[in-house]
């Protein structure tokens, strides 16, 4: 029986590693397989691991609320666990508008729309910094103020939603309304957020 030298072995590991690339065809061919059998394997393993498919699967038994009542010790309360909610989550609280929380929300659309020519995002945020939350601050950070289409305001503030911790207020400028959500804070009233309404 003749010996497979280490140059034998090479030349059948070269063929085999070769196979796929020798035609477009053998190439499709070989993906398929190799795609066949991933499909066997996702399939067989969790078959092999898990219970046998004939196998019966017993739920768990849930204990009768009358029969373990009768099982706790003199002198100790029993309450069955619900998963249900008893009492519905929390709503925000209506209330008149603080008239500080309007002061903040109009003090910052004027700085809003304070931006002359040549300011820069820096400057404009420290405008906007004693009336805003120190988490909404970065996103300011983004806005070029050459882009803010308002110069002045063009009325006083007017309350749309007001809580007991937060208020909506709607401002007009010379460009469009600002809606700005002002919010009861540990520093005072602050604005947390804004958008330009039509």
């Amino acid at each position: 029986m003749p010996i497979r030298t280490n140059r034998g072995r090479a030349a059948v590991y070269r063929r085999l590693w070769g196979f796929p690339l020798r035609s477009p065809r053998h190439l499709a061919g070989t993906a398929v397989a190799v795609l066949i059998l991933i499909i066997a394997i996702g399939i067989a393993v969790p078959q092999l691991l898990g219970s046998p498919a004939g196998s019966k699967v017993t739920p768990a038994r849930v204990p009768d609320p009358a029969s373990s009542a009768a099982k706790v010790p003199a002198g100790t309360t029993s309450t069955p666990m619900s998963s249900r909610l008893t009492a519905p989550l929390l709503q925000p609280t209506s209330a008149a508008p603080n008239p500080e929380a309007l002061n903040v929300a109009k003090l910052w659309a004027q700085a809003w729309v304070t931006h002359p020519a040549g300011m820069t995002n820096a400057q404009w945020l420290d405008g906007l910094r004693p009336y805003t939350t120190d988490e909404y601050l970065p996103q300011m950070s983004t806005v070029d103020p050459a882009n803010i289409p308002a110069t002045r305001l063009t009325g006083d503030p007017r309350v749309t939603e007001s809580y007991t911790s937060s208020v909506l207020v709607l401002v007009p400028t010379d460009g469009p309304q600002l809606s700005i959500t002002v919010a009861q804070t540990a520093a005072g009233w602050r604005v947390t957020g804004y958008d330009q309404a039509s």
